[in-house]
C-alpha cells in the first residue's frame, strides 16, 4: 500500500504553479559530505567595530543614532538605487536579449541595539516595534512614484550570506514586481478566477481544520505557521494569516502583537531543534505598491527558507536533479512539522538544566 512517509511521490505548489519531488527513504543514507562549521563564539551585547550598534560609524562614514528599539538607515552598498540614467538600449535578436533598467532603494532595519540577540530570543514585546518598522516602511515607501513593491526580509546566519551577525533584516523596493511575488499573484489571480476564494485564505482553513493537523507547527488567534504541503527546504516553514489582509497596514493592532509573537515562536523553535543559531532567510509576501486592485490575488504571508537538513552543521544544498529537473526534499513536511512542533517554545540558552 502506498504510503507518504516510505514512496517518492511529486507534489504541486499551486503559489507558483510548480513541483517538488518528494523522496522520503532517502532519511536513511549515511552522510560523508559537507558539513559546515558551527559558530558557537559568544557575542558581546556592544561590539566597537560592529557597523550596525548603537552610536558607531558604518562603512560610509555616517554614524548610527544611540538606538534603544529598532533602527532604519539607507543601505550604505544598495543592489538598487534611484539616481542612475534611464536605460535605453536596443532590444535585438527577436527579443532574445531584452533588459529592464531598475531604479529603487534599499534600506536596512536593526531589530536591536543588542549585538548578541537573535529574534528568537528576543521578547515578543521587543518584536511588536520591529513588525510597525515593517508597516511604517512599507507606508512610506508605497508614496514613492516609481516604487511598486516592496520587499522585506532577513537573512540569518553566515551560512546564508548575512555579513553581520548583529540582529537585522533588510527592506528593498523597486519599480518592478520581483519573480516570486510576481508568480504568486498570477496564481491567486488564477484561483480566484476558477473558484471565487482566495487561495491562501483556502489553504490556511485546510491546514488549520485538517485532522490532526500534521503540517501546523503553531497558531494563534490570528496566524497559523505551517510546514507547506509543498515545501522545497527540509524545515521550510510558511506564517499565513488567518484573516484575509493583503499587506502589513491592514493588521489591527491585536494582529500586530500575534505577528510578533508567531514569528517568535517559530524562530525559537528553529534554534532549539538543533540547538544552534538556527540559519534561514525569511520574507514576507504582501500587495504591490503598484496602484493596483490586489485584493484577490495576494494575501498576507511569510516565508521562512532554512537550509540546515540534519543537524547544525549539515546544510541542505540545492543541486544535479534539483537544479536540472525539480526541486527534491527528504523528509516530508509532516515530519518536519512534528520535529518542529515538539520543540519547546523556551530558548535552550534559557532552559533549566
Amino acid at each position: 500500500m502506498f504510503q507518504f512517509t516510505h514512496h517518492s511521490h511529486r507534489r504541486y505548489n499551486p503559489l507558483t504553479n510548480s513541483w517538488v519531488l518528494c523522496s522520503p527513504h532517502r532519511t536513511q543514507r549515511p552522510w560523508q559530505g559537507q558539513q559546515e562549521s558551527q559558530n558557537i563564539a559568544q557575542l558581546p551585547e556592544y561590539d566597537p567595530k560592529c557597523y550596525l550598534c548603537p552610536g558607531n560609524a558604518r562603512a560610509s562614514g555616517d554614524m548610527n543614532r544611540d538606538y534603544e528599539s529598532t533602527f532604519t538607515f539607507p543601505n550604505d552598498y544598495p543592489a538598487v538605487k534611484v539616481d542612475q540614467p534611464e536605460y535605453k538600449g536596443d532590444e535585438s535578436m527577436n527579443g532574445l536579449l531584452r533588459v529592464q533598467g531598475v531604479r529603487g532603494q534599499c534600506h536596512v532595519v536593526c531589530f536591536s541595539p543588542a549585538h548578541n540577540m537573535t529574534i528568537a530570543e528576543m521578547p515578543e514585546d521587543a518584536i511588536v516595534p520591529v513588525v510597525r518598522t515593517w508597516i511604517k516602511a512599507y507606508t512610506d515607501l508605497a508614496q514613492v512614484p516609481y516604487v511598486n513593491y516592496v520587499q522585506i526580509f532577513e537573512n540569518k546566519g553566515a551560512i546564508m550570506g548575512c555579513s553581520n551577525p548583529h540582529p537585522h533584516g533588510q527592506i528593498w523596493c523597486t519599480e518592478s514586481i520581483p519573480e516570486e511575488p510576481s508568480k504568486e499573484i498570477h496564481s491567486m489571480r488564477q484561483y480566484y478566477a476558477d473558484k471565487g476564494t482566495c487561495l491562501l485564505c483556502d489553504y490556511a482553513k485546510l491546514e488549520s481544520t485538517s485532522e490532526g493537523q500534521p503540517r501546523v507547527v503553531c497558531e494563534n488567534p490570528s496566524f497559523v505557521c505551517v510546514v507547506p504541503f509543498w515545501g522545497v527546504w527540509p524545515f521550510e516553514t510558511m506564517i499565513l494569516s488567518k484573516r484575509h489582509v493583503t499587506k502589513l497596514p491592514d493588521l489591527t493592532e491585536r494582529e500586530q502583537r500575534d505577528l510578533a509573537n508567531i514569528i517568535r515562536r517559530i524562530a525559537c523553535r528553529y534554534d532549539n531543534l538543533f540547538e544552534t543559531s538556527f540559519p534561514y532567510s525569511m520574507g514576507v509576501h504582501h500587495a504591490p505598491v503598484d496602484g493596483g486592485d490586489h485584493e484577490h490575488d495576494t494575501h498576507l504571508h511569510l516565508h521562512f527558507y532554512p537550509p540546515l537538513l540534519r543537524g547544525a552543521t549539515v546544510k541542505k544544498f540545492l543541486v544535479g536533479f534539483e537544479m536540472l529537473g525539480e526541486p527534491q526534499r527528504d523528509l516530508t513536511p509532516e515530519q518536519a512539522a512534528e520535529r518542529l512542533r515538539n520543540c519547546s517554545e523556551i530558548h535552550y540558552k534559557n532552559q533549566q538544566v
